[in-house]
This record gives structure tokens, C-alpha cells and sequence, in this order.
């Protein structure tokens, strides 16, 4: 297995080793079958991993972070010195190269996978400009992404987490819009400024492991294994996770720290916007989850809870009122994110089975659907070089098919049931009210506005009396087999989700459980039969209730 994690990091960045090397002479076109081979073999590896991974995964986690595939080098080991009588330092200190990955990661990486061919599919005509250089900017960000999630080093991971930053900074400022300069200037920055705060509070956090004794201090694992039999003090906690917050909440983004997505999404060229929605505003919820969840147990409960639900439930609100009052059919999509993600974070820290299965499946959810739309999105500017609703109207006359990919992703996007959106939202909002009811029905209002927002966008632009641009001569044509391709598999993946989530649920449920045993022990019989995992036990008596309604 551990030949497969290393394939998959290895294969985008490779791909676009070949590509930098050969750029001078490959033209247009083989820079574009060269991407798209990358990207697909690096997808086949992925879902072979996931079927690997599955047929593998027997009991759950004995520790509330353990990754089942595991490679781990030390690359620096050096003696501390005893400089006070009262603090055990540990004798020696490891600096690993720890890379794995566990369901959750595996399941992200697919996400990553699966949306890197869509991007280079659906940029086939639209970059024409350097396309060599845009391919090698999208395959090191798919590499840099699928680091992130095998990272189990907190200084990988920050490496990992901020290499992000660059290709798509990149691409947003050479291939984007008008105000492409602005837009990548404005996305780097607040990104930037997070990340730093939150790298102050990664030095402080392995500090205080090295004077705890912890002998790997930078291990995910080690540090949520030992923090969570010797927690540290309150106010040490609160303050360490309110610092690591800093960079997870712009990166989701949480409500104020959002301001940038939508000018960024709006500049960028289609595929980064894919990406951007896709996977990297997933970068936020996985580092809560991944670190902060573990390892403060006492500062989420106290601080993180009420803090973060307050943000997302406003987020979610805000974010549903600026996109109906949108024109441009992409930047209603990019406020969308805002409140979406609002569901994501909301279900987080709901701290429980559900909420947070809901959390990670809405992850995958809103990557897919956001995927999608963006896709939709950017064909039809494509042949009407405007996204503007006043200039749009009847489309399903043209453009049948893309039509008809409109409306059902809107349906997986507004949460339909069947579809991927309604399992995601429903667990996230009853895993809050079963700890704050009033941040779930407040939260509860952001489905509605999200169907009126998506509905009206839909009317407006597909049906009706024909409307197109003046400056359209000619056909239009509808969605071509490459688009199809780049789409089709999303809408699979919404429907699959929607009609089996629990195929997707078990390959992360190990990993969910071992986190929220932290904050709901599950009970154990002194006689008779043994109930297992509690908090499996309610979560499946959960979806059996929600089944029957």
C-alpha cells in the first residue's frame, strides 16, 4: 500500500517534471494529452488505493489519529540539553518524514483526483496561451494537495498546506480575468497572513510537546495519543487553538475571513476554480479536523463550539443573501461556497458521530457539486463570453444537455434527497441539534435560501423566452463529448453518494469514531453482549430513522 501512497504523490509532479523539461519543444496539443494522462493514471492509482484500502480496513483506531498506511523516515535526530531541573525534556528529539494516510485521507485524495481530469478536460480550448505552463501550475497543485492529506508531520503538512498557495496564485494571475493581478494578489495575501499565524502556533504547540516529553514532537499521531491521556492546561489550549485557527478559518472560509473567495473565483480560469472550490477551500475543515479536534479537546468544547457554529450559522445566512443578489452566474456560485461550507464547519464541531460524519461527507459533497457547476459555468461563457443573468435567458432551447447538467447538479447542490448534497446537510444539522438546537435551525435556513438562490439562478438563465448576447453570430453548440467526460463522472459520483452514502461513510468511520470517543466515550456493558462503539451504534439508529422519514 505504501507503494500506491508514494505513486500518487509522486505521479502529478513527475508529470510535470516531463512537462517542464520538454515544454520548448511539445506544442499546444501535447502539452494537453500529457496533462490528461498524468491526471488519469494518478486517478486510477487513487481508486485502486480506496478498493486496496477497504478490503484491508479490519476494527477501528486505538488512537484518535492513526493513519493505516504508514511510511516514516527520520531525517534529524539531536540531544536536548537539561537546562531546568523541573521540566523532563525527553533525552533525544525526532524529526521525521511521516507521510499515510488513513479513510478520510484516501477519500480526499480521490476528490483531488478525480477533479485534476476534469480541470485539464474542461481547459482543453479555453487556455491557449502557455499551455504548458498552466498544466504544470495544475498538476504541482494536485501534488501539493494530495501532500496535504497524506501529511502526518506538522511541518510537512504546513509545507504541504502553504506550497498550495503558489501554482494557484499562478494561475488566478496569468490566465484569469480582467482583474486576475488584483484577484491573486488579494487570495495570496489573506491566505498568507492566516497561514503565519497559524505557523507561530505549530512552533508553540511542538515546544510544549518537547517539554512534555514527547519524543517526536511534529508527529499528528504521537501528539493527539499523548495529548489526550496528559491534556495540557485550558488557557494553554485556547490559546494554541485559537492561533492554529487563524489559517484554517481563511482558508475554509468562515465568515469574516471570506472575502476574498468570491473575486478570486470570479478572476480565475475555469479549472481554478474547480480546483479552488473543489479541493483547497477544503484545506480549513481537514486541518481542524486532522489537528485541532485530537489535540485540544478541551478548547473545542469550551471555545471552539460555540465560536465556530456562530461564524458558520452567519456564514451560511450571509453567504445565501449575497448570492441571490448576484447577476454573475459565477460569483452567485462562489457565495454558494460560503454558506455550503458554513454546513461543513457547523457539523464539525458538533463534536459528535453524526455531525461530524455529516461534516466530512459534506466535504466531498460540496466538492463534487461546486465542481460541477463551475464546470457548467465555464462552458457557457465559453460561447457567450458573459456569465451575466440579464444577458442570458431560455438557454435550454440552445443548450439541452448543458441545460439538463444544470438542473441536476442544482438539485445535488440544494440538497435534494437521492442526491449527495441532502445525506451531508441532514447529518451535519442533526448533529448539531442534538448538541446547540438553536445554531440548527438557524443553519436550517440556509437550505431553503439555497434552493431559492439555485432555483432562481436556474429559471432565470435556462428557461423562459430565448435571450443570448447581441454579439453571438452563428450556432451555438451544446455540450461536446470532452466537456461530457469531464462532467459525467461528477454527477455519477452525486448519485452514488445520494442513493449508498454508507459505502462512502464506512471507508472514514474508524477514523471519525476515534476522534469523537474523545468527547463521547462509548459505554461498555459489564454483562451481556457487548455494545461495540456507542457513537457507531446511535449514528447507525440515526440513518435507519432517517431512511424510514
Amino acid at each position: 500500500m505504501i507503494g500506491f501512497l508514494i505513486a500518487l504523490m509522486s505521479l502529478p509532479l513527475a508529470t510535470a517534471v516531463l512537462l517542464m523539461l520538454f515544454r520548448a519543444s511539445a506544442g499546444q496539443n501535447t502539452a494537453r494529452w500529457m496533462a490528461l494522462l498524468g491526471t488519469v493514471v494518478t486517478l486510477c492509482v487513487s481508486v485502486v488505493a480506496v478498493a486496496k484500502y477497504k478490503e484491508q480496513l479490519v476494527g477501528n483506531a486505538s488512537q484518535p489519529v492513526q493513519p493505516r498506511i504508514v511510511w516514516r523516515h527520520t531525517w534529524l535526530e539531536f540531544e536536548t540539553e537539561m537546562v531546568a531541573t523541573d521540566v523532563a525534556l525527553p533525552d533525544r528529539v525526532k524529526l521525521e518524514f511521516f507521510l499515510g494516510a488513513d479513510g478520510v485521507s484516501l477519500a480526499l485524495i480521490a476528490l483531488t483526483s478525480l477533479l485534476s481530469v476534469s480541470a485539464v478536460l474542461i481547459s482543453w480550448e479555453s487556455i491557449k496561451e502557455r499551455a504548458a505552463e498552466f498544466y504544470i501550475c495544475l498538476l504541482v497543485l494536485q501534488a501539493g494537495l494530495i501532500g496535504v492529506f497524506c501529511a502526518f508531520d506538522l511541518l510537512l503538512f504546513y509545507v504541504f498546506f502553504e506550497f498550495t498557495l503558489i501554482p494557484l496564485f499562478f494561475m488566478v494571475g496569468l490566465w484569469g480575468g480582467a482583474q486576475r493581478h488584483y484577484a491573486a494578489m488579494k487570495f495570496f495575501l489573506y491566505t498568507l497572513v492566516g497561514s503565519l499565524i497559524t505557523l507561530i502556533g505549530l512552533a508553540a504547540l511542538v515546544l510544549t510537546a518537547i517539554k512534555a516529553g514527547v519524543v517526536t514532537p511534529f508527529s499528528i499521531p504521537d501528539l493527539s495519543a499523548w495529548f489526550a491521556d496528559h491534556p495540557m492546561g485550558s488557557r494553554l489550549q485556547t490559546i494554541l487553538f485559537l492561533t492554529l485557527s487563524a489559517g484554517f478559518m481563511v482558508k475554509v472560509p468562515l465568515f469574516p475571513f471570506h472575502t476574498w473567495l468570491p473575486l478570486a473565483h470570479v478572476e480565475a480560469p475555469t479549472a481554478g476554480s474547480v480546483m479552488l472550490a473543489g479541493v483547497l477551500l477544503k484545506l480549513g475543515s481537514y486541518g481542524f479536523f486532522r489537528i485541532s479536534l485530537p489535540i485540544f479537546r478541551d478548547a473545542c468544547e469550551q471555545v471552539g463550539t460555540p465560536l465556530i457554529a456562530t461564524l458558520s450559522v452567519i456564514g451560511i445566512v450571509y453567504g445565501s443573501f449575497c448570492a441571490l443578489a448576484q447577476r454573475d452566474i459565477k460569483k452567485l456560485v462562489a457565495y454558494s461556497s460560503v454558506a455550503h461550507l458554513g454546513f461543513c464547519m457547523l457539523g464539525l464541531f458538533a463534536l459528535n458521530a453524526e455531525g461530524v460524519t455529516g461534516s466530512l461527507l459534506q466535504m466531498i459533497n460540496h466538492g463534487l457539486s461546486t465542481g460541477a457547476l463551475f464546470l457548467l459555468v465555464g462552458m457557457i461563457y465559453d460561447r457567450y463570453h458573459t456569465r451575466q443573468l440579464d444577458d442570458l435567458g431560455g438557454l435550454a432551447k440552445r443548450l439541452p444537455m448543458i441545460s439538463v447538467a444544470m438542473v441536476f447538479t442544482t438539485m445535488a447542490s440544494i440538497g435534494l434527497p437521492g442526491l449527495n448534497g441532502f445525506v451531508g446537510e441532514m447529518l451535519s444539522l442533526a448533529g448539531m441539534f442534538k448538541l446547540a438546537p438553536i445554531y440548527a435551525v438557524i443553519g436550517t435556513s440556509g437550505v431553503v435560501l439555497g434552493a431559492w438562490y439555485m432555483l432562481t439562478m436556474v429559471q432565470h438563465g435556462f428557461f423562459g423566452p430565448l435571450k443570448e448576447p447581441h454579439d453571438v453570430h452563428g450556432p451555438v453548440s451544446d455540450m461536446s463529448p470532452r466537456e461530457a467526460c469531464a462532467f459525467l463522472p461528477l454527477a455519477v459520483m452525486c448519485l452514488w453518494i445520494g442513493v449508498m452514502p454508507q459505502s462512502f461513510i464506512e471507508l472514514m468511520r474508524p477514523d471519525i469514531e476515534a476522534v469523537t470517543n474523545l468527547y463521547h466515550p462509548p459505554r461498555i456493558l459489564t454483562s451481556g453482549p457487548s455494545l461495540g462503539n456507542a457513537t457507531h451504534n446511535s449514528f447507525v439508529e440515526s440513518q435507519v430513522q432517517l431512511e424510514r422519514e
